[in-house]
């Protein structure tokens, strides 16, 4: 699936999702605050070069989960991932230690194995937008 593909499909599945792209990426939140996407599809070296998507045609699909979910993927003192290899659930190459996960060109059958997480993560963000509008803060997050 190409970026254009997946953000259609994330914004398909939830009727709360804004996007906002820049060059190299989406980011997709739920809520006003925009201050923390969900997930993100990234498709330029300009975030880091760990995942090669200069390469064409090469997109990652990010997406933040909770730590329970993340640790019950991945273990302390695995060997360290291939982030270039395409089609293969692995730790963000920068963000793991925030708990994101991610794939690079995830195929179909990939993509319909993510909703769970995709799902998680957009509880999570609609939980979070629930706690700021009920403070009134948007400045505040998690």
């Amino acid at each position: 699936m190409d970026e254009a593909a997946l953000i259609a499909a994330i914004q398909g599945s939830y009727d709360d999702v804004t996007v906002q792209t820049i060059e190299g990426g989406s980011f997709l939140f739920v809520g006003a605050d925009r201050m923390l996407p969900f997930v993100t599809v990234v498709w330029s070296d300009a975030f880091d070069s760990a995942s090669d998507l200069s390469r064409p045609g090469v997109c990652r699909l990010n997406i933040g989960v909770s730590k329970a979910t993340f640790t019950g993927m991945f273990a302390p003192g695995d060997a360290e991932p291939d982030y270039t290899a395409l089609d293969t659930l692995l730790p963000h190459p920068v963000y793991a230690a925030q708990s994101w996960v991610c794939v690079l060109n995830p195929s179909e059958a990939t993509f319909e194995s993510l909703r769970p997480l995709l799902a998680e993560a957009h509880q999570r963000a609609a939980e979070r937008d629930a706690r700021i509008a009920a403070r009134g803060d948007p400045s505040t997050s998690d």
